[in-house]
């Protein structure tokens, strides 16, 4: 432990964590700090169920920043749970309907890769953690249900059954209220998950029946022959798994209610909790597994850097923000920014500083040297996909010795910059014809260019583009500027023309200009 003082640390981790910190200081002799998130593997895991456990990370290292207590991050998988419709963006939904109702751990998986379909969706949600290199415990629905992991929790709540249905009762429509059930038996037949009404039998041995055929079959609810229904699962899993923090998107926040008074007649354990705001497509609708909407982690990836993927999740967890694909450079350059921020910070302020957070508290020494806006525009106004060129312009275009490490960085985002350009900007690109107006500022800009001797710097460039619009925009010096960035680039912001130009060459920049106005 050292000296600092974390209460001025303002960055929400640390304000979770001391939250936390505080409760199970309570607690006797507690040594270790259990952190749950959850995962539905109905539909391939989408950006919200890895911004969960990304936040829920954060607030862990913070903990581990401001305490002795060891952690554990567990990723369950509520794999048991049955399909009940089949996702708008999985490869085989025809084969899929035909396991509806069916635990998502017994439907085989179509793409024959993996065990099951549940299996499918698991390795895609461990792929993404173990390239963002976090620290987890992955745990299956299944695998506790079945081998009897949950058996005791499963009990207590047989043996409180009463007292549970009254909680719930209440909170669901009157038709439904007539066949719920906390616990759905697995039928042995048919394998599917049923929602039945159920009569307790033997509370000591465990044993309920529920009608088919007219007639009642017994089963026993451990041993993976039932399941529970999902907010009365979550309430198990915190006494089963003694899990003393986990967060949850706004729209759970009555579910989390409810399972804390369930939790009441189980072992009473309801952990440290943070409701977050939901992400939204472009349209302003919650992004959902089963609908595929909204922007995917491979999507951004392909795109933008994982540090700023990060810190988009980072950043104002309790307030609703679209997630589309502008919003990938602006985080890419926010990134830059506050890695140029950290030099000569106090600890306080690099404790504040969302990369503290986002590189699990070992801040990187290096970063590209560009913004990622700037080279966008650099790129469209060259019209060039060939990195070595690229990479060549901003050289010479950042008029300053790049070192090796920064240079590999810059690498990595030349990459994604012609990605971006290819499927965003380019089919897009509308460069506009000059009016007469400014046809005439084109032409006077062409004359002063030519009468320049052939070593024209970046700061001649940029003076002759200024003395041009003063004289034909007195009054909108601005409106220039954004006009020449419309004519030439199809954009209304590009690179300083003055560096621009430099870079571009003589020759190249008085065909480009002669061409605007051909």
């Amino acid at each position: 432990m050292n000296n600092i003082d974390y209460k001025k640390v303002k960055a929400w981790p640390f304000q979770e964590a001391l939250k936390l910190k505080n409760r199970v200081s309570k607690i006797n002799n507690k040594k270790i700090v259990t952190f749950e998130t959850g995962y539905g593997p109905s539909g391939a895991p989408h950006i919200g169920t890895f911004a969960e456990v990304l936040r829920t990370n954060m607030v862990r290292n913070c903990l581990e920043e401001i305490s002795d207590f060891s952690t554990n991050l567990i990723t369950f998988s509520d794999d048991l749970d049955a399909l009940r419709k089949v996702p708008e963006d999985y490869p085989f939904p025809d084969k899929l309907k035909e396991y509806i109702d069916y635990p998502l751990s017994m439907i085989p998986d179509f793409t024959e890769k993996y065990e099951s379909y549940a299996d499918r969706n698991n390795n895609l949600l461990k792929s993404f953690l173990n390239n963002f290199k976090f620290d987890y415990n992955f745990i299956s629905s299944t695998d506790y249900y079945i081998n009897g992991k949950f058996d005791q929790q499963l009990l207590k709540i047989l043996d409180n059954y009463e007292s549970i249905i009254n909680i719930i009762l209440p909170t669901l429509r009157k038709e439904r209220r007539e066949s719920y059930s906390p616990f759905l038996p697995i039928c042995k037949k048919t394998k599917k998950v049923l929602q039945v009404p159920i009569k307790v039998v033997d509370k000591k041995n465990g044993v309920i029946a529920y009608r088919e055929n007219n007639q009642y079959k017994e089963t026993l609810v451990t041993g993976g022959s039932c399941k529970l229904q999902w907010k009365i699962d979550w309430a198990m899993r915190w006494s089963a798994l003694n899990i003393d923090y986990e967060m949850n998107g706004k729209d759970l926040i009555p579910s989390f209610d409810l399972s804390s008074q369930i939790a009441n007649f189980i072992e009473n354990k309801i952990p440290s909790n943070m409701s977050y705001e939901l992400f939204l497509d472009e349209k302003g609708e919650k992004i959902s597994k089963s609908k595929g909407n909204g922007l995917s982690i491979d999507e951004w990836l392909n795109y933008g850097s994982s540090e700023s993927l990060s810190l988009f999740m980072y950043n104002n967890p309790k307030r609703a923000k679209k997630l589309y694909f502008d919003c990938i450079p602006k985080s890419m350059d926010e990134y830059r920014k506050l890695f140029i921020s950290l030099q000569n910070q106090s600890i306080t302020k690099i404790l504040d500083n969302p990369l503290w957070h986002i590189h699990q508290k070992n801040i990187p020494t290096n970063t590209y040297p560009i913004d990622f806006t700037n080279l966008l525009n650099l790129v469209t106004a060259l019209n060039t996909t060939n990195n070595q060129t690229i990479k060549d312009f901003v050289k010479i275009y950042l008029k300053e010795e790049i070192n090796v490490l920064d240079e590999k960085e810059l690498d990595k985002i030349i990459l994604l910059s012609i990605k971006y350009y290819k499927n965003f900007i380019f089919p897009n690109i509308s460069k506009r014809k000059p009016d007469i107006k400014e046809s005439q500022a084109i032409k006077k800009l062409l004359f002063e260019i030519k009468n320049l001797n052939d070593e024209i710097s970046a700061e001649d460039y940029q003076n002759i583009v200024f003395k041009v619009g003063k004289e034909i925009f007195p009054d909108d010096l601005r409106k220039w500027f954004i006009s020449l960035y419309q004519i030439l680039f199809g954009s209304d912001s590009g690179p300083r023309l003055g560096s621009f130009f430099n870079v571009y060459g003589k020759k190249k920049v008085l065909f480009l200009l002669e061409d605007t106005i051909k």
